[in-house]
């Protein structure tokens, strides 16, 4: 399996990490998209650094770089994620604004009918980013929800990490090991 992981400028990179550290035990091909907000990000929680995601994935290409690859429909890929997905590459997504790379190969996802899972983290909602959810849905993409559930008795911060994974990698037809399922 070959897929986009964008990564935008929302709180929660370590959705991120565990999402790509899955894909890379799973075997699958990534090309990673960070973008200039989720660098920035990095930095000011202290989180996981881009080292740490670059060093799981296939091929990482600069969120500049308008040739790459990914920027063309012609390329093949499975899909695309956003994780997490920011309000303004929401936007950008709903409103067909391919300014960069991340935004881009969004748009060619949608535009070539793959699967597009975009997961978004921020709270509350305001009215235009639900406006805009409304929009990604309609134009074929699925809005996840960074929401872990609790009916696996998570003892950990880990363990929260690894249901939104789960679910988010279900998307894509995805078995996580390890994931305990409602009443399996």
């Amino acid at each position: 399996m070959r897929l986009v992981v964008g990564v935008s400028g929302g709180s929660g990179i370590p959705y991120a990490l565990s999402i790509l550290r899955a894909l890379h035990e799973l075997g699958a091909e990534t090309h990673l998209i960070v973008s200039s907000g989720a660098k920035r990000v990095m930095t000011a929680e202290g989180g996981p650094g881009l080292a740490d995601l670059t060093a799981l994935a296939s091929v990482t290409h600069e969120d500049r770089d308008l040739a790459a690859s990914v920027a063309s429909g012609s390329y093949r890929t499975d899909g695309m994620l956003v994780v997490p997905c920011s309000a303004g590459t929401l936007a950008k997504v709903a409103h067909g604004f391919a300014d960069n790379l991340l935004s881009r190969a969004a748009h060619v996802t949608l535009k070539e009918r793959r699967r597009l899972v975009l997961v978004v983290r921020e709270d509350p909602l305001p009215r235009p980013m639900l406006e805009n959810m409304l929009r990604v849905f309609d134009a074929g993409a699925t809005v996840m929800t960074a929401s872990p559930g609790f009916y696996h008795a998570p003892e950990s911060v880990d363990d929260l990490l690894h249901f939104v994974t789960a679910r988010v990698l279900d998307q894509f037809g995805l078995d996580v090991p390890k994931f305990r399922r409602w009443r399996e």
